[in-house]
């Protein structure tokens, strides 16, 4: 009988008490499955948020080239940060993008 009892904790027992703890640990809120969840998610954000930075650093760095060695390229530059125009022409906005600091 104990042999019996023996055997059947060994094929039956232990699985049951390892599956408890992992399933107990699936659902931990500090340790388990929801908090690495939370971070694979933080991560794939960070990620997406790193390639829209390089993006705009790219950009940038297109811009800077241009405004470097164009001097028209630099004025109008200039010109549509602060919002002005020559004479005789009209400032129109089409992007709707809101005008950042220092800009109107």
């Amino acid at each position: 009988m104990r042999r019996l009892l023996s055997r059947w904790l060994r094929l039956f027992g232990i699985p049951v008490v390892g599956l408890a703890a992992i399933g107990w640990s699936a659902f931990d809120e500090s340790s388990g499955l929801p908090t690495w969840r939370r971070l694979r998610d933080d991560l794939t954000a960070a990620q997406a948020r790193i390639e829209i930075l390089r993006g705009d650093i790219e950009a940038l760095r297109r811009e800077a080239d241009a405004l470097q060695g164009d001097d028209f390229a630099l004025e109008r530059a200039i010109r549509e940060d602060l919002g002005l125009a020559r004479p005789g022409e009209s400032v129109v906005r089409l992007d709707g993008r809101r005008p950042g600091p220092g800009q109107r």
